[in-house]
């Protein structure tokens, strides 16, 4: 593996701080989709972290609370490149960088060139923020919501028991 990580653990938001998203099914529909996402994949872990704690999700203070738990363990914080360009505009992203290193994933439209300029004024920032390769899917969340409140299928876009619940579930309709 590019990182070398033994896991991931994924953390679906308990309440976005900065935006509304339309239609949001909720935390607990979140986290039971990302549950059936990564079913039978020992490499791949589903957290509730945020969910517990409630109220407005920040990063920081999720690996706060993460590095408190494992303090033995190395961060790393994974990206796509869209939201790595926003870093400076977080909470504390000088002390998201001190907590955990970011692995960023390209996304269209955004240069590694320009992703690194715009997180430049971060201190920490220059060996902290790492780019990784895989293959680009370049399907993003409000895609996926505007095609399940269109009624559009979603097979091949998302795991097939994920599909499967927001059709059955009518999520996002």
């Amino acid at each position: 593996m590019q990182l070398g990580l033994e896991r991931v653990l994924l953390v679906p938001v308990a309440q976005a701080p900065h935006r509304e998203i339309e239609g949001d099914p909720g935390a607990e529909e979140r986290f039971a989709m990302c549950a059936e996402a990564v079913a039978g994949d020992q490499r791949l872990e589903v957290s509730r972290i945020e969910i517990d704690r409630g109220g407005p999700s920040y990063t920081v203070d999720t690996l706060r609370a993460l590095h408190a738990d494992h303090p033995e363990d190395e961060l790393h914080l994974i990206l796509g490149a869209d939201q790595a360009a926003a870093l400076g505009s977080w909470r504390e992203p000088e002390e998201v960088l001190r907590l955990a290193a970011v692995a960023v994933a390209e996304r269209r439209g955004v240069a590694r060139s320009d992703l690194l300029e715009r997180v430049s004024s971060i201190p920490g920032s220059g060996d902290r923020i790492a780019f990784f390769d895989m293959p680009r899917v370049d399907i993003s969340a409000s895609l996926l919501r505007r095609r399940a409140a269109e009624g559009k299928p979603l097979r091949y876009l998302l795991p097939a028991a994920v599909a499967a619940r927001v059709a059955s579930e009518r999520l996002y309709a």
